[in-house]
């Protein structure tokens, strides 16, 4: 009878052993990269069947199980949670028990001369909860005030947070060149308005500044800019060559059809860009092109203009 019973409990801790390890692998289908919150007061029997529905676990039961016997019997800490790779039930039962979020920071990459649409659109792909339609809500007064450049971020931070940090690095890029400004003695908006303009203009510094003197040059003398890169803003990123229709759009940003400048930046510019706006070269060019290579063609007269168009760009 004794025997028996050994017998019989051992066989059942086997069958316990292989059950709990079963259980404890992994699904299969485990979604990489997922992202979950638990919000406060949620029940652990809520927690561990939508972890079993999410198949981030095989079963419910061992969950909370787990997460019981790691010492969470008074259930998950409360937070967003990041599973980057498959994991035990039993690991993930001690995240939830520690409060292990495994957030970790992203880098993302914001080149120099986008658009607000096109920034929110690069942190939504590197942001799991980021929304762009929250940031563009938020961003819609501040094109060409939020700066281009390198940053971190943790997946799960929101919209206002990242149009925080793009504008305080602005601030700190303009304090750089604040005594080039009052030299300038131009309002900051134009400044940075211009800027967005030589961003999408010109790829060197030296032809940024002689385009920056050109444009400045044509505002005293109250000729149109004539600059072809709002159309793009205007057609929202269309790219296309320009037709006499299209240079009659009736936008406030058509600098062809009205003087001065546009009402805001076109473009997130860059340090170069907004340096170039301030520290124009003086010159006596009224007109400039950039042929199929990207160089730059200048000329004072609209004759020369024209001749010009039509030795670079067969125009």
């Amino acid at each position: 009878m004794r025997n028996y019973l050994l017998t019989t409990v051992g066989a059942l801790f086997v069958v316990f052993v292989f059950v709990q390890a079963f259980y404890n692998r992994p699904p299969l289908d485990f979604p990489l990269e997922t992202f979950l919150t638990i919000e406060k007061g949620t029940p652990l029997q809520t927690i561990a069947s939508d972890f079993e529905k999410r198949r981030i676990v095989r079963s419910a039961f061992w969950l909370k199980s787990f997460v019981t016997l790691r010492g969470g019997s008074g259930g998950a800490i409360a937070g967003d949670y990041f599973f980057k790779g498959r994991a035990s039930a039993l690991r993930i039962a001690e995240r939830l028990v520690r409060g292990e979020y495994g957030l970790e920071e992203t880098k993302v990459v914001i080149p120099e001369g986008l658009t607000n649409k096109e920034m929110a659109a690069i942190f939504a792909r590197a942001l799991p909860k980021f929304s762009a339609r929250e940031f563009l809500a938020l961003a819609a007064q501040k094109e060409g005030y939020l700066f281009p450049d390198t940053y971190q971020f943790l997946p799960n931070v929101s919209a206002d947070i990242v149009i925080i940090a793009m504008e305080k690095n602005f601030n700190k890029k303009m304090s750089e060149l604040e005594s080039l400004v009052q030299i300038s003695k131009k309002p900051l908006k134009d400044v940075v308005v211009m800027a967005s303009l030589l961003e999408k203009e010109a790829r060197t510094t030296d032809a940024r500044r002689r385009i920056s003197g050109i444009l400045w040059k044509r505002l005293r003398l109250g000729m149109p800019l004539q600059v072809d890169a709002v159309f793009p803003y205007i057609f929202e990123g269309k790219l296309y060559d320009l037709t006499d229709g299209d240079l009659m759009t009736d936008s406030p940003y058509n600098t062809y059809k009205y003087k001065g400048l546009p009402p805001g930046a076109i473009s997130n510019p860059g340090l170069d860009a907004l340096r170039a706006a301030i520290t124009p070269i003086d010159t006596q060019y009224l007109y400039y092109l950039s042929d199929k290579e990207g160089e730059m063609h200048y000329a004072k007269t609209h004759n020369e203009h024209l001749a010009n168009r039509a030795k670079y760009l067969n125009l």
